[in-house]
Order: C-alpha cells, then structure tokens, then sequence
C-alpha cells in the first residue's frame, strides 16, 4: 500500500500525490489570499461586505491588479511547499526558472512573440471587414490614462508568470517525470505530458464569462503553444514573456475581451466586434476562434525556429522526464 503513494526508489510522493497536493494548497491560499484582498477593497471603500459591494470592487482595476499578484503568490507558495516537502527540496530552477541569460533572451523573445501574434490576430480582422476601430486611449469609470493601463498590465504580468509556473513549470514537468515508464520513455512522457497539462489548462478555464466547449478546446491549443516553448527549451522564459503580452495586447491594447473576460480598465484602441464568430471567437474573444488556431501553429513554428537558430537544433528536453539531482534519492539511502 506504501508503494501506491510513495516512490522508494526516489525518496518522495509519487507523481500524482505531488500534482493532487500541490493543487489543494494552491486553491487553499489562493481562497485566502484573494478573500483579503477583496475584504480589504470592500472594507477600505467604506462598504458592506456583499453583493453589490463585490461587484463594485471587482470592476476596479486596482482590484484586478491585487487580485493577480494575490493568485502569484498563491503559487509560488504553493509550488515551494509541494518542492520542499512533497519533492525532496525540488528548486524553482528545476522547474524551468534558471534565470541565466539564455531565460532573459527567451523572455524577449516570448514577449515579441504574443504581441506579434496578437497584432496578427487585429490586423486580419480589420482588413477583413470584421471590427470598427470606435476610439483611441480609452478607460472605464473615467479614470485618468496611465493608472487605468497600468493595472491590467500588472494584473498580466502576473498571470503570464503564475499560470506558467504552474501549468507547464509544476504540472507538464511532474506528470512527465510520473509518465516516464519504459514503454513510454523520457521523450514519449513528456509529448504526452504536454498533451495532457494543456487539456488541464482549458479545462481550468471552462468557468470564464461566456466560455464554451469550443473556447475550452482552442485554449488548449493555446496550452500546447505555451508548452512548446518549454519543452524544447527546459525554460519558461518564452511561454512566460509569450502569455504576458499575449492577454496584454489581446485585451489592452487591441480592445479584445481576454478568455472572456471584458472591460479591463483601458484599451489603447477601442472596437466594436462583428464578423462570424467561427473565425473572431465572438465574446469570448479571439481565443474562441479559429484565428486563435492558425496563430497558435504559427507561433509553434516561430518558437521552434527561434531554438533552431539560438542552440543550432530543436529538439524536445527529455531531460524533463528525468528526476532533477536535488530530487534524487542518493545512493546511500537507496
């Protein structure tokens, strides 16, 4: 029975209990955390705790500021205690947050990377007829430009760095670690750990504003975008800087909603949507559309050329599968 949730060989939980404990102690800080901040707000208003008061702090875009740096702390709490106490004193860096200079120029590049897509994404609908630019520079409740833009770009620099630690950093790496069976080996484990952290990721976002079965599946592809990165890199430098100014550009600088979700403080360029919702993904945004799929096998395409060029080949780290050496059990305990 011992055997079932604890790996002897390897001195630590078995891959399922790490995954399964490290997502409990994330939703368990996260409810706390995020409760703080939002009595905090309700309280530092002068309000009631209810209803209505919560849906006047949630459309502040202070809110959802403090909100996604309350959600990063969440994880990294989370993901440290899974490390140090699930995992044999597992460091952030065996997690794909080595901060050398090859991370840094990963990051650039994966902030290039979303913008460019999502400037993609825009100028495909404009051309074809799709969307109205109606105005420039705009904000909601008449807030002046700069804190209004500054919130949401807080808001998403946070999620790009706690989604990804999470989902491909902690997730992709301990499945495939767990999925790492001879018939399988190193390099099958982490395919099919990719497959499946990526289903996971469009699962988590089934509970968006006006998300749909088909907006679930394109963020998935989504998902095996964002993995790509890391699984040819061991780093996520590129799916971190690719998430950030992909939503940013998506919602504040282009106007779109961001997996669902609208009205997120200021855009640099308002729009008024129409087109076929097949294609533009309708309210959901961009993500629920097909564009969303050409955009995710171009940037594929361009991460694995980016590799190419920088290490002289692209090929997928197996090393992924394999236990970190601060992982390992040592020989004299095995």
């Amino acid at each position: 029975m011992l055997n079932f949730f604890y790996n002897g060989h390897e001195g630590r939980l078995r891959a399922f209990w790490r995954l399964l404990f490290q997502f409990v102690l994330y939703i368990l800080a996260e409810v706390v955390l995020g409760g703080l901040v939002l009595f905090g707000f309700v309280t530092a208003g002068g309000m009631d705790l209810g209803g209505e008061a919560i849906s006047r702090v949630v459309s502040d875009p202070a809110f959802l500021a403090a909100s996604g740096i309350a959600s990063l702390a969440a994880v990294l709490i989370s993901v440290w205690i899974a490390g140090r106490f699930f995992d044999r004193r597992r460091p952030f860096a065996a997690l794909g947050l080595r901060l050398e200079r090859e991370w840094w120029l990963d990051l650039g590049f994966g902030l290039l990377l979303g913008a460019f897509l999502m400037t993609a994404i825009f100028l495909v609908e404009l051309w074809a007829g799709w969307i109205e630019v109606t105005g420039t520079f705009e904000t909601s409740d008449g807030m002046s430009f700069l804190p209004a833009i500054l919130a949401p770009a807080m808001l998403f620099l946070c999620v790009g760095t706690y989604e990804e630690l999470l989902s491909r950093g902690y997730q992709l790496t301990n499945m495939a670690e767990g999925l790492n069976y001879p018939a399988l080996g190193p390099r099958g484990a982490v395919v099919l750990a990719w497959v499946i952290s990526s289903s996971l990721f469009g699962l988590l976002h089934l509970a968006n504003p006006n998300a749909t079965l088909v907006s679930t599946v394109n963020i998935a592809f989504a998902g095996l975008l964002l993995g790509t990165g890391y699984i040819l890199t061991g780093r996520l430098g590129i799916p971190i800087g690719l998430h950030i100014t992909w939503n940013f550009f998506q919602g504040n600088v282009f106007g779109f909603p961001v997996s669902g979700m609208d009205d997120l403080g200021a855009t640099f360029i308002s729009i008024e949507q129409g087109g076929p919702s097949l294609f533009t993904g309708g309210v959901f945004g961009p993500e629920a559309g097909l564009l969303d799929i050409a955009a995710t096998i171009v940037g594929s395409l361009l991460i694995w050329l980016w590799v190419r060029v920088r290490s002289g080949k692209a090929k997928l780290q197996a090393s992924i599968a394999e236990p970190a050496e601060g992982t390992k059990k040592p020989a004299s305990e095995v």
